[in-house]
Protein backbone atom coordinates (compact mmCIF):
# COMPACT_ATOMS: atom_id res chain seq x y z
CA UNK A 1 0.00 0.00 0.00
CA UNK A 2 1.68 3.36 -0.92
CA UNK A 3 1.52 5.83 1.62
CA UNK A 4 0.76 9.70 1.25
CA UNK A 5 3.65 11.39 -0.78
CA UNK A 6 3.24 14.66 1.44
CA UNK A 7 4.26 12.31 4.64
CA UNK A 8 6.74 14.23 7.06
CA UNK A 9 9.40 12.14 8.01
CA UNK A 10 7.44 11.71 11.74
CA UNK A 11 4.64 10.08 9.73
CA UNK A 12 6.82 7.95 7.64
CA UNK A 13 8.41 6.28 10.90
CA UNK A 14 5.03 5.95 12.31
CA UNK A 15 3.92 4.25 9.55
CA UNK A 16 7.03 1.93 9.63
CA UNK A 17 5.88 0.58 13.03
CA UNK A 18 2.46 0.09 12.61
CA UNK A 19 3.94 -1.93 9.85
CA UNK A 20 6.23 -4.08 12.41
CA UNK A 21 3.62 -3.79 15.08
CA UNK A 22 0.95 -6.06 12.42
CA UNK A 23 3.20 -8.02 10.16
CA UNK A 24 5.64 -9.00 12.87
CA UNK A 25 3.55 -9.07 15.97
CA UNK A 26 6.61 -6.52 17.31
CA UNK A 27 5.62 -4.92 20.62
CA UNK A 28 8.52 -3.06 20.65
CA UNK A 29 6.93 -1.06 17.81
CA UNK A 30 3.27 -1.02 20.09
CA UNK A 31 5.27 0.26 22.75
CA UNK A 32 6.98 3.05 20.49
CA UNK A 33 3.67 3.93 19.30
CA UNK A 34 2.78 4.49 22.85
CA UNK A 35 5.81 6.76 23.77
CA UNK A 36 5.46 8.82 20.46
CA UNK A 37 2.44 10.22 21.25
CA UNK A 38 1.31 9.55 25.10
CA UNK A 39 2.14 13.19 26.33
CA UNK A 40 0.55 14.80 23.46
CA UNK A 41 -2.73 12.90 24.31
CA UNK A 42 -2.40 13.21 27.37
CA UNK A 43 -2.55 16.87 27.54
CA UNK A 44 -5.33 17.25 25.10
CA UNK A 45 -7.31 15.06 26.98
CA UNK A 46 -6.43 17.15 30.18
CA UNK A 47 -7.51 20.21 28.36
CA UNK A 48 -10.98 18.59 27.65
CA UNK A 49 -11.44 17.11 31.17
CA UNK A 50 -9.89 19.63 33.28
CA UNK A 51 -9.17 16.26 35.30
CA UNK A 52 -5.71 14.52 35.97
CA UNK A 53 -7.29 11.07 36.29
CA UNK A 54 -9.87 11.25 33.57
CA UNK A 55 -7.00 12.55 31.15
CA UNK A 56 -4.98 9.50 32.40
CA UNK A 57 -8.02 6.71 31.94
CA UNK A 58 -8.92 8.43 28.49
CA UNK A 59 -5.36 8.60 27.21
CA UNK A 60 -5.27 4.76 27.74
CA UNK A 61 -8.95 4.15 25.77
CA UNK A 62 -7.32 6.04 23.39
CA UNK A 63 -4.71 4.09 22.83
CA UNK A 64 -6.28 0.82 23.74
CA UNK A 65 -9.03 1.65 21.08
CA UNK A 66 -6.59 2.65 17.99
CA UNK A 67 -3.90 -0.19 18.41
CA UNK A 68 -7.53 -3.02 18.26
CA UNK A 69 -8.57 -1.12 15.52
CA UNK A 70 -4.96 -0.30 13.88
CA UNK A 71 -5.25 -2.67 10.90
CA UNK A 72 -8.21 -0.38 9.87
CA UNK A 73 -5.77 2.83 9.30
CA UNK A 74 -4.61 3.44 5.89
CA UNK A 75 -1.67 5.32 5.00
CA UNK A 76 -3.58 7.99 3.24
CA UNK A 77 -3.15 10.54 6.25
CA UNK A 78 -0.75 10.11 9.09
CA UNK A 79 -1.23 8.06 12.02
CA UNK A 80 -0.89 11.38 14.85
CA UNK A 81 -3.84 12.76 13.39
CA UNK A 82 -5.96 8.92 13.17
CA UNK A 83 -4.91 8.68 16.85
CA UNK A 84 -5.91 12.35 17.61
CA UNK A 85 -9.46 11.66 16.22
CA UNK A 86 -10.27 8.44 18.06
CA UNK A 87 -9.12 10.10 21.32
CA UNK A 88 -10.85 13.27 20.97
CA UNK A 89 -14.28 11.06 19.94
CA UNK A 90 -13.90 9.28 22.79
CA UNK A 91 -13.53 11.71 25.13
CA UNK A 92 -16.24 13.86 23.65
CA UNK A 93 -18.44 10.99 24.16
CA UNK A 94 -17.37 11.07 27.84
CA UNK A 95 -17.79 14.30 28.62
CA UNK A 96 -21.38 14.01 26.97
CA UNK A 97 -22.00 10.52 29.03
CA UNK A 98 -20.47 12.72 31.97
CA UNK A 99 -22.84 15.91 31.64
CA UNK A 100 -25.98 13.84 31.56
CA UNK A 101 -25.43 13.10 35.23
CA UNK A 102 -24.96 16.72 36.01
CA UNK A 103 -27.41 19.01 37.03
CA UNK A 104 -27.61 22.72 38.09
CA UNK A 105 -28.48 23.54 41.47
CA UNK A 106 -28.23 27.30 40.60
CA UNK A 107 -30.91 27.18 37.65
CA UNK A 108 -34.53 28.56 38.61
CA UNK A 109 -37.03 26.02 37.22
CA UNK A 110 -40.70 27.50 36.43
CA UNK A 111 -43.63 25.74 35.91
CA UNK A 112 -46.43 26.95 33.25
CA UNK A 113 -47.70 29.45 35.30
CA UNK A 114 -44.39 30.59 35.54
CA UNK A 115 -43.98 29.81 39.47
CA UNK A 116 -40.50 28.84 40.85
CA UNK A 117 -39.90 25.84 41.63
CA UNK A 118 -37.26 23.58 43.39
CA UNK A 119 -34.85 21.88 40.39
CA UNK A 120 -35.68 18.11 40.53
CA UNK A 121 -32.78 16.22 41.25
CA UNK A 122 -33.20 12.64 40.75
CA UNK A 123 -32.43 10.64 43.20
CA UNK A 124 -28.60 8.49 43.68
CA UNK A 125 -30.32 5.68 45.36
CA UNK A 126 -30.92 2.73 43.11
CA UNK A 127 -33.90 0.53 43.05
CA UNK A 128 -33.95 -2.64 44.36
CA UNK A 129 -33.75 -3.96 40.57
CA UNK A 130 -31.09 -2.26 40.26
CA UNK A 131 -29.06 -3.28 43.26
CA UNK A 132 -29.23 -6.11 42.29
CA UNK A 133 -28.30 -6.08 39.10
CA UNK A 134 -24.85 -3.83 39.95
CA UNK A 135 -23.70 -6.62 42.44
CA UNK A 136 -24.26 -9.21 39.54
CA UNK A 137 -22.46 -7.14 37.69
CA UNK A 138 -19.49 -6.46 40.37
CA UNK A 139 -19.42 -10.20 41.22
CA UNK A 140 -18.67 -11.02 37.79
CA UNK A 141 -16.08 -8.59 37.20
CA UNK A 142 -14.25 -9.87 40.56
CA UNK A 143 -14.39 -13.14 39.39
CA UNK A 144 -12.81 -12.37 35.81
CA UNK A 145 -9.89 -10.29 38.03
CA UNK A 146 -9.03 -13.12 40.02
CA UNK A 147 -8.11 -14.90 36.74
CA UNK A 148 -5.37 -11.89 36.43
CA UNK A 149 -1.77 -12.81 37.82
CA UNK A 150 -1.41 -11.15 41.33
CA UNK A 151 1.01 -8.15 40.30
CA UNK A 152 -1.96 -7.52 38.48
CA UNK A 153 -5.19 -7.55 40.04
CA UNK A 154 -3.88 -5.97 43.11
CA UNK A 155 -3.63 -3.05 40.24
CA UNK A 156 -6.78 -3.63 39.36
CA UNK A 157 -8.57 -3.63 42.88
CA UNK A 158 -6.88 -0.63 44.05
CA UNK A 159 -7.75 1.54 41.23
CA UNK A 160 -11.33 0.42 40.37
CA UNK A 161 -12.96 -1.33 44.02
CA UNK A 162 -10.92 0.55 46.19
CA UNK A 163 -10.86 3.97 43.65
CA UNK A 164 -6.97 4.89 44.19
CA UNK A 165 -5.27 7.55 42.44
CA UNK A 166 -2.64 6.31 40.21
CA UNK A 167 -0.51 8.26 42.84
CA UNK A 168 -1.80 6.44 45.50
CA UNK A 169 -1.57 3.57 44.17
CA UNK A 170 2.60 4.16 43.31
CA UNK A 171 2.51 4.90 47.26
CA UNK A 172 0.73 1.62 47.91
CA UNK A 173 3.08 -0.50 46.38
CA UNK A 174 6.10 1.58 46.32
CA UNK A 175 6.47 1.76 42.72
CA UNK A 176 7.06 4.70 40.27
CA UNK A 177 4.12 6.10 39.24
CA UNK A 178 5.32 5.47 35.27
CA UNK A 179 5.55 1.59 36.19
CA UNK A 180 1.68 2.00 37.92
CA UNK A 181 0.20 3.43 34.65
CA UNK A 182 1.56 0.92 31.96
CA UNK A 183 1.12 -1.94 34.26
CA UNK A 184 -2.23 -0.72 34.95
CA UNK A 185 -2.59 -0.56 30.69
CA UNK A 186 -1.26 -3.85 30.47
CA UNK A 187 -3.91 -5.75 33.30
CA UNK A 188 -7.00 -3.51 31.36
CA UNK A 189 -5.65 -5.42 28.07
CA UNK A 190 -6.08 -8.72 29.84
CA UNK A 191 -8.71 -8.01 31.45
CA UNK A 192 -10.15 -7.28 28.19
CA UNK A 193 -9.53 -10.01 26.72
CA UNK A 194 -10.55 -12.30 29.39
CA UNK A 195 -13.72 -10.83 28.98
CA UNK A 196 -14.03 -11.39 25.18
CA UNK A 197 -12.64 -15.51 25.28
CA UNK A 198 -14.83 -16.57 28.50
CA UNK A 199 -18.20 -17.12 26.91
CA UNK A 200 -20.08 -17.47 30.59
CA UNK A 201 -19.05 -13.74 31.19
CA UNK A 202 -20.33 -12.32 27.98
Amino acid sequence: MEINPNFTEKAIRDYHLIRSALDNKDRNAYAQLLSNYRDSIYFMLLKMTNNKDDAEDLTIEAFGKAFKKLEQYTPDYAFSTWLFKIASNNCIDFIRKKKQRVYSLDKEYNDEAGTEMAARIPSDALDPEESMIKMQKINILREVVEKLKPHYRILIELRYFKEYSYDEIASELNLPLGTVKAKLFRARDLLYNIIQTDESII
